[in-house]
């Protein structure tokens, strides 16, 4: 078979055309230069698309108000009543309206050292709990009710606190009536309080606070009758309770009128719970042993003070409220 030359073939026209515009010169580098990364190019365009896109615009700061310390406002009460005026005239309590007599000026002295260590203040530290504080008496018929409503009364005229008032004398509760207001016991439905939320964890002991047309002036009625009031106040669920109440307001001093230490077993398990202890001691009439006795039972609480009621002479002659003259001062 002969040899023939090979057959030479025309270079077609993109061959021609990459001879002439060198279509490979992108593709070759210099030596020494190092291969470009294959991500450089997808993050040089990530970037660019950030910085085109359009940042969003962020609202100018507001300026913050300046408020004047002052005690927050509570929560409101969900059902307020009127405290009968003329009821406290007839039982001897003080009237926040009417002029400033012996009565006011005295309890003024009782609750300023009770707020000393509710509060603190002068060198003096607050005591623990020192917020709560339990009213009581050795024996019955001594006056704890009327220190308790009266003591809660010249607190609420405090400017940077507010009082809660409790009724827990679950035997002989006596706060409602004696300020007025019908607490439902002759219709048989009381009104629910303490010892509601007490026995039934899903009630909000908040709920069950009396606003009333004294500012700063709160109850908490007793609530339902129970032959097992003391287990009821031993059980975990009263300081939690008693937590609630002092955290929904921390201006809030919580006052409790307890059964007689010496009458019921209520009032030394209360006194645990308690940062300060009132003993109300009526002259000429608390013995002796049954004041060591009270304050034996009501040692729970490491704070007690005696308030003697009753008397009818000062040793020193001072006589409160006259100072401001025979019609008093509002």
């Amino acid at each position: 078979m002969s040899k023939h030359d090979p057959i030479r073939r025309q270079p077609s026209l993109l061959e021609r055309a990459a001879e002439v515009y060198d279509f490979g010169a992108a593709l070759r580098r210099p030596e020494g230069t190092p291969p470009a990364s294959s991500q450089a190019e997808p993050e040089r365009e990530s970037e660019a698309s950030q910085s085109a896109a359009p940042q969003p615009q962020r609202p100018a700061p507001q300026p913050v108000p300046i408020r004047e310390t002052m005690a927050p406002a509570p929560r409101q009460p969900g059902f307020h009543v009127a405290i009968d005026r003329a009821r406290l005239r007839e039982n001897n309590l003080i009237v926040p309206e009417a002029a400033v007599g012996m009565l006011v000026e005295e309890f003024r002295i009782v609750k300023r050292q009770l707020l000393l260590s509710a509060t603190g203040g002068k060198g003096v530290e607050a005591s623990p709990h020192g917020r709560r504080i339990l009213v009581c008496s050795a024996n019955p018929d001594e006056g704890k009710t009327f220190c308790a409503i009266n003591l809660a009364l010249a607190l609420a005229n405090e400017r940077d606190n507010r009082v809660l008032l409790v009724d827990a004398d679950f035997a002989r509760p006596s706060i409602l009536p004696t300020l007025g207001i019908q607490d439902g016991e002759e219709e048989g439905e009381t009104l629910p309080g303490l010892m509601d939320t007490l026995a039934d964890p899903a009630r909000d002991v908040e709920s069950l606070i009396l606003g009333t047309d004294i500012p700063g002036f709160t109850l908490l009625p007793s609530g339902m009758r129970s032959k097992s009031d003391t287990e009821y106040l031993a059980s975990n669920r009263t300081e939690t309770v008693f937590q609630r109440l002092e955290a929904a307001d921390p201006h809030r001093i919580v006052i409790f009128d307890s059964p007689p230490a010496l009458a019921a077993s209520p009032a030394s398990v209360l006194a645990l719970h308690a940062g300060q202890v009132l003993l109300v001691v009526k002259a000429d009439e608390t013995s002796e042993a049954a004041l060591r006795d009270a304050i034996g039972l009501l040692s729970g609480c490491d704070d007690i003070k005696l308030l003697l009621n009753g008397t009818q002479f000062s040793p020193t002659g001072r006589k409160f409220g006259s100072y401001y003259g025979n019609g008093g001062q509002k």
